[in-house]
């Protein structure tokens, strides 16, 4: 695949920009249904897809009370009646009237791989699913996966270097999500497994991956793709996804809704309340100060951000070798922060999901309109969580973040761009689609 732009462009662009960090302008399982035999990470049946398995989060509370936000600010509203009166765009946030589940991480590099091989085979990436930026050659510091074209059919991509498996995949636009959710809907479920930790209630899938990517959930062959199935596999709405991050059940935080994904915080106090940023292993990524908690990969003023870079690369080739043709001083000004091993931090919303603050930011399918000025004819599509090259307030509710959902320019720049699958309705063992 080609760049959008000369990396002389990309280069102007970037530093144009409000910074890279300017985007947002597993417990034990217990109990089973039907289950299979277990089959390990990305092996694949006699005939049919990968195996991936997907862990959610159980989010009860149906009805609950929506609260009001002005877009990146330090405050919750009963209802925007309250917001003040020169706030216009004031919105109701969070209120879902029907029990859901919501992935308790974040879709890894693993999984992700795992589904290309299903989905493309012969290595021809017709849906726009992978790029050049996205390797470990392009791009040593940030690249997840490689792609080979003599390797054989079903193998083409593969995780670039071991460390990168369990950590969130980060090159994603709304369509690849959807694409996913396709395929995992379309895909068999060959078990199901319900258990709690503690008050937290966990299902874990199994599931045989499906080829078919362009209709199921989600009819892709609609710009403004909805859901068109009222169960199965599906991208959060921005409602299901602050709900899970932020609603407290029991009475917590302001208005029931806490300040971060890790701790009710204070609203109105800045970063004062703000989780301990992580820190990384600084060549396998993992959480090295899980003891601080709350705990969450972001930038802190005044702190390093969180970055690590594979032990296989030499230090120089990481600082200074990139796909956009950045000279080293602004590489290193543009791009500090690195995706931190899933789940590591420990620290979990009141619903029992991990990193939905900081790490890397996720796609809603929720669609919104342009800001401003800018192209309506795109679809627009809202995003959240914050990401581990940015300061604590993109973990506010208020960081109600918009991108268009086609962003070919995010593709090559931006690689904490992430999905959190989940889940509507009761699945069947069994099922295939």
């Amino acid at each position: 695949m080609q760049f959008a732009s000369s990396r002389s462009r990309l280069s102007r662009a970037l530093v144009a920009m409000c910074g890279t960090s300017a985007l947002l302008a597993s417990s034990a399982m217990v109990g089973s249904s039907a289950a299979a035999e277990a089959l390990s990470p990305g092996s694949s049946p006699s005939g049919g897809g990968e195996v991936i398995t997907v862990t959610t989060a159980k989010v009860g509370a149906p009805g609950n009370p929506a609260v009001g936000v002005v877009p990146f600010t330090d405050a919750v509203y009963q209802s925007c009646a309250d917001a003040p009166k020169t706030s216009g765009d004031c919105l109701m946030v969070g209120g879902v009237g029907y029990p859901y589940e919501i992935g308790q991480l974040e879709v890894t590099v693993e999984q992700w791989v795992a589904f290309l091989n299903t989905v493309d085979p012969r290595g021809r990436d017709s849906r726009g699913l992978y790029d050049e930026t996205e390797s470990s050659s392009a791009w040593p510091k940030y690249g997840q996966i490689n792609f080979s074209p003599a390797a054989p059919r079903g193998r083409h991509y593969s995780v670039a270097y071991a460390e990168w498996a369990d950590k969130p995949y980060g090159f994603a636009n709304f369509l690849r999500a959807a694409r996913f959710a396709n395929s995992l809907y379309n895909g068999r479920l060959i078990s199901k497994k319900a258990g709690s930790d503690g008050s937290f209630g966990y299902v874990s899938y199994q599931v045989e991956l499906s080829a078919r990517t362009e209709s199921g959930m989600y009819d892709l062959g609609r710009p403004e793709a909805t859901r068109s199935r009222d169960s199965g596999f599906v991208v959060p709405s921005q409602d299901e996804w602050i709900k899970a991050a932020y609603y407290d059940p029991s009475g917590g935080g302001t208005y029931s809704y806490w300040k971060y994904p890790t701790n009710a915080g204070v609203f109105g106090d800045g970063d004062a309340t703000a989780p301990h940023p992580t820190v990384l292993n600084p060549t396998t990524g993992d959480v090295t100060n899980v003891t601080n908690q709350p705990l969450a990969s972001y930038h802190a003023p005044g702190q390093p951000a969180p970055s690590w870079c594979p032990g296989q690369v030499p230090s120089e080739t990481c600082s200074t070798v990139n796909p956009i043709g950045l000279d080293p001083l602004a590489y290193a000004a543009l791009y500090q922060g690195s995706l931190s091993t899933v789940g590591r931090t420990r620290s979990t919303s009141p619903w029992g999901t991990l990193d939905q603050g900081g790490n890397a930011v996720e796609w809603t399918d929720t669609i919104t309109a342009p800001p401003s000025g800018r192209n309506s004819v795109r679809v627009w599509r809202r995003l959240h969580g914050g990401i581990s090259n940015a300061s604590a307030y993109q973990m506010w509710p208020s960081a109600v973040g918009l991108q268009p959902q086609d962003n070919v320019f995010y593709n090559h720049t931006y690689p904490w761009l992430g999905i959190r699958i989940g889940v509507i309705g009761d699945l069947k063992v069994g099922w295939p689609r």
